[in-house]
């Protein structure tokens, strides 16, 4: 089975493939203290819970980080407990198949270049991926599979972090729709803010990125991933397909490209 690891600001999401299909899978906090051998232990804690490993071994290990520190100790942990294991990480020199068309194509996070190689293969270009993570990333694919540009918004965390730490009378909600639009309460005021602007943002963004990628945007496929998705897709005129293990998808395709 291939175990791959996405590390992201927030959290580290994993998933245990068979074959082609995401059988298991965990999202933890991501910590830039824990170490090596932290890792490991929560690592294995959470393989030994899984009944589908009772008969079956990890036989490869994918992993990308937007977190130097973390991926250190990724590095570490896979040397020291899984040493017999082929891990393949995501950084210059791994065959990701996706050419990137940008001024500094090292400025762009290798969980971008991941999600694109997963969209491109599964839906075709051209396409927008929106992912809802720390950030609100936008990646635009060309049809060629080209990664050729993005655009990076606050995430939705970032955003009520933000409204309660500057609001004398805001605090956090819990990220769920609210009755309606005009809302009668703070708590669903705040709801409604968080859901629906959220929605017009990507829905803003995703129509001036389509009518630059294509001649017609309707041949845009518009993808959406990343924890706080789920929140929005619903609401968000613009997206085609919600897919929340893109990520772990490309993981899984470039350790094939480079392990044969």
């Amino acid at each position: 089975m291939l175990l791959t690891i996405d590390v992201s600001n927030t959290h580290t999401v994993l998933g245990l493939f068979e074959g082609d299909e995401v059988i298991e899978h965990w999202r933890l906090a991501t910590d830039a203290r824990r170490t090596a051998d932290e890792i490991a232990v929560l690592l294995q804690g959470l393989l030994g819970q899984s009944p589908l490993l009772k008969n079956a071994d990890i036989s490869g290990i994918a992993i990308c980080s937007t977190v130097p520190s973390v991926l250190n100790e990724m590095r570490d942990m896979c040397r020291r407990y899984y040493g017999d294991v082929t891990a393949v990480v995501v950084e210059p020199g791994v065959r990701t198949g996706v050419p990137v068309r940008m001024d500094n194509p090292k400025e762009v996070g290798s969980d971008r270049i991941v999600n694109a190689l997963a969209a491109i293969d599964q839906y075709g270009g051209p396409c927008i991926i929106v992912d809802f993570g720390t950030a609100t990333s936008f990646d635009a694919v060309s049809a060629k599979g080209e990664y050729v540009g993005a655009v990076t918004a606050p995430g939705i965390e970032i955003s009520i972090d933000a409204l309660a730490a500057a609001g004398a009378q805001l605090h956090k909600v819990e990220l769920i729709r609210p009755r309606s639009v005009v809302a009668k309460n703070t708590v669903e005021a705040l709801q409604a803010g968080i859901i629906y602007g959220f929605a017009g943002l990507v829905d803003g963004i995703v129509e001036r990125m389509a009518a630059e990628l294509a001649d017609d945007p309707d041949d845009v496929t518009v993808v959406a991933t990343g924890g706080h998705a789920h929140l929005v897709v619903s609401e968000a005129k613009s997206i085609d397909i919600h897919e929340p293990w893109l990520t772990l998808i490309g993981l899984r395709l470039i350790y094939r490209r480079n392990t044969g």
